[in-house]
């Protein structure tokens, strides 16, 4: 299969002609990146703020397609302080062919032991290292460390000439791990990934 990230915290998934998008972001909701425009056959979203839920930035596909992709989701909160501050978060789970793809979408709180079990060792992660709306860099380690995926995709953080001004950068996410590769836009799977690395990739839609 193959993982397209658009940048922010938005991911394409493809299988067999089925395109899955998670988190699009409305246009201009995000500095520094250009309107998705995409089509694919379904949309999710990990909460309903404008930088993850651009619904109407999707077309969806007119003809019926059946899905390889079986979803599910954890509910969590957007802070710490139970969602007092910034509502609920959605962790999304997708299972595709023996692979476990989880995206955390703007995970502010810790998980529940049972809910960390769920995704313990899943082939990819997909989480927020920006902080001040998230978790930070040194969260999303800690995170890591107890997940213990195969590959971590850092999302949600500030580059030269995109992102939120109050949020981080990925360099103090990747500083404090031993393999780091960069990679482009697009990341194909092919079977199960052996043990651990973190893939920094370059969203398409930046305008850098």
């Amino acid at each position: 299969m193959k993982i397209t990230y658009l940048g922010h915290s938005c991911f394409k998934f493809e299988k067999n002609g089925f395109a899955m998008i998670i988190d699009p972001y409305k246009a201009g909701s995000v500095p520094g990146y250009a309107p998705l425009k995409e089509n694919a056959n379904q949309v999710l979203s990990s909460h309903k703020h404008g930088d993850h839920f651009g619904l109407s930035e999707v077309k969806l596909a007119v003809t019926r397609a059946d899905t390889p992709f079986m979803v599910s989701f954890i509910e969590t909160f957007h802070d710490d302080k139970k969602g007092a501050l910034r509502g609920f978060n959605n962790v999304i789970i997708v299972d595709v062919d023996g692979l476990r793809l989880v995206h955390m979408g703007d995970i502010g709180c810790d998980l529940e032991d049972e809910d960390l079990e769920k995704i313990k060792g899943c082939d990819v992660l997909m989480i927020p290292v920006g902080g001040f709306y998230t978790i930070d860099a040194k969260q999303a380690k800690e995170y890591v460390d107890k997940i213990a995926p195969k590959i971590t995709i850092p999302m949600h953080y500030r580059g030269e000439g995109f992102g939120y001004d109050e949020i981080g950068t990925v360099d103090e996410f990747i500083k404090l791990f031993d393999r780091v590769e960069s990679a482009g836009s697009e990341l194909e799977l092919n079977g199960k990934p052996e043990g651990h690395k973190v893939i920094v990739m370059r969203g398409v839609k930046a305008d850098v």
